[in-house]
């Protein structure tokens, strides 16, 4: 059985976002690599001022679907999945309101869809967003809420019986993109390169009693695959403007400074150490717990 890492993201342009780095490694390290996207990010707007142009709006959809395989194909992604919802927007927006937005989707009827795919493509390991879904978006959120109990029900014969044969994955983790730790590394080594900070403001307004600090159990280096990272990033052209403040610190200077993506380890069925470096410590390379 091939040690295969499935993620679960809200919209196009998450799985560039959250984990690129993590995602170029292992398929590169030969894991079998799967993405799950819940929407077609319906509701996104043109926010690189180069596709600000007339018709591109309306055919928003079409392009993120475009940009999202030039995205996978850049992170060598082995297979993606629609889950098959509508971009629900902010709250209280048009799209909110459809029908057939995620977040007003039937909670175990999505999570039913999202047990279908991982007894397809049997993850060992799964990753996804907190409870707050990295930010407060109905459709991170609703992210969260189904990939927790998608985890359990997947292993459990008693649920989804016609959603195909039991699979039970041993490694839950969330994302930890943002941490105060990490932006600070970031803005400290920018800083001290005379490279003007894109996270100078977010420091003046951080508050630790407003955003506590997120437990880190978990660092991949992927300071050899920042290229793909970035690469996989501007291939979401509509919503990545390739001059804008994300791509103000060079690669070279992210790989000495913050080589790192960070994750929380939230549930395991295999032993784990108080620190890993790799999201599949305890599983063998043929995908199975490592024993004694």
């Amino acid at each position: 059985m091939p040690r295969t890492l499935l993620a679960v993201h809200a919209h196009p342009d998450d799985e560039s976002s959250k984990g690129a780095g993590t995602f170029a490694r292992y398929a590169g390290e030969g894991v079998r690599t799967v993405v799950v996207t819940c929407t077609g990010g319906e509701a996104g707007e043109i926010l690189n001022p180069a596709m600000d142009q007339p018709g591109n709006l309306e055919r928003i959809p079409e392009l993120r679907r475009q940009e999202l395989a030039k995205a996978l194909e850049i992170l060598n992604v082995s297979a993606h999945h629609w889950l098959g919802y509508r971009d629900s927007g902010m709250p209280e927006t048009e799209l909110d309101a459809h029908p057939d937005s995620f977040a007003k989707a039937d909670l175990d009827e999505a999570v039913g869809r999202l047990v279908r795919i991982i007894r397809a493509e049997r993850p060992q390991v799964i990753l996804t967003y907190d409870e707050s879904g990295g930010y407060p978006h109905p459709d991170h959120i609703r992210t969260h809420e189904i990939s927790v109990p998608a985890f359990d029900a997947a292993g459990d014969p008693d649920r989804f019986p016609d959603a195909g044969p039991p699979f039970q994955p041993l490694k839950l983790y969330y994302h930890a993109s943002y941490t105060r730790r990490r932006l600070q590394a970031i803005h400290a080594g920018a800083a001290a390169r005379g490279i003007e900070s894109p996270f100078g403001k977010w420091r003046e307004e951080w508050s630790p009693e407003d955003a506590p600090e997120t437990v880190v159990t978990t660092q991949v280096d992927v300071g050899r695959w920042l290229a793909q990272r970035r690469d996989a990033l501007i291939a979401h052209a509509t919503q990545i403007d390739p001059d804008g403040s994300s791509f103000a610190v060079p690669d070279e200077v992210m790989a000495e400074v913050y080589p790192w993506e960070d994750y929380t380890l939230v549930r395991s069925l295999v032993p784990t150490g108080d620190h890993e470096t790799d999201l599949f410590a305890g599983i063998g390379p043929e995908g199975l717990p490592i024993v004694g």
